[in-house]
């Protein structure tokens, strides 16, 4: 489990997508969630995939880590696929059982569905391995930072976003080391009827949320022990800039943008 979680890791490197101002990411994400859904054939989804694999070559991040990226949602991208291709109506009918209906039309739908579940993973994956924590919760905070005005606790939403997303590999390691101190003592959580299993749990989920409920203690000592108040009066040690390489970013995701358009059916 610890190898496989990749979500709130972050990989140091020197490549162009680790020096892009965080902004200029978190809105290339975004707004490649919403396009994504603008490709409805295969040629669309081609130049999204080639578009993806680009930017990942050039993050220089290994390609295991974002096929171990897949791995915590796999069986939540299976069961989606299954309901597609099981319950889809229209074209051909390959296979028919009562309710369940296996045609042509739901198979490209469900292969459209798993298409579009690894862009997404690969976008948001790549946005979390090139961005340190400290960068995400800047460039949150300066992208909220006119609900100020309406008097919005912008900063401290971008810092518990931001240690959220650490947290969660940090708990996912917490959660391996004690299943494995578990198993030597002969728990079994892979094997054994749904009910041994569902018990087996228990004796997981208590130490892992009093290691939780620590590590936030611990964190809020050292937080209080370092001078922090609150966002307010504070000032920044790395400033955000931004440069052409950012513009250029945006500018592709347009230019993807109109190419999606014109290869739409």
């Amino acid at each position: 489990m610890m190898e496989k979680m990749i979500l709130g890791r972050f990989i140091p490197g020197e490549s162009w997508l680790h020096r892009l101002d965080p902004r200029a990411k978190i809105t290339a994400v975004m707004y490649f969630i919403i396009i994504v859904f603008l490709a409805n054939n295969w040629l669309t989804y081609a130049l999204l995939f080639v578009f993806v694999l680009s930017l990942l070559f050039a993050s220089r991040v290994p390609f295991m880590f974002f096929i171990k990226g897949l791995q915590p949602v796999f069986w939540l991208i299976i069961l989606t696929l299954l309901l597609q291709v099981f319950f889809t109506q229209g074209g051909t009918t390959y296979f028919e059982w009562g309710p369940i209906h296996v045609t042509s039309l739901g198979l490209m739908n469900g292969a459209m569905i798993f298409a579009r579940f690894v862009l997404i993973i690969f976008m948001t994956t790549l946005l979390t391995l090139t961005t340190s924590p400290i960068e995400l919760t800047d460039g949150i905070e300066s992208m909220l930072a006119l609900l100020r005005f309406v008097r919005f606790p912008v900063h401290e939403l971008a810092l518990m976003l931001s240690i959220a997303l650490r947290f969660i590999p940090t708990l996912m390691d917490e959660t391996e080391k004690i299943m494995k101190a578990q198993k030597a003592r002969g728990v079994e959580f892979s094997s054994g009827p749904i009910k041994d299993r569902m018990k087996a749990i228990v004796p997981l989920l208590v130490p892992l949320f009093i290691s939780a409920f620590k590590r936030a203690e611990d964190l809020a000592i050292a937080m209080e022990a370092r001078g922090y108040r609150g966002g307010k009066g504070r000032t920044k040690f790395r400033l955000l800039a931004w440069r052409f390489s950012d513009t250029f970013l945006l500018v592709m995701m347009l230019v993807v943008t109109a190419l999606l358009v014109w290869l739409r059916s």
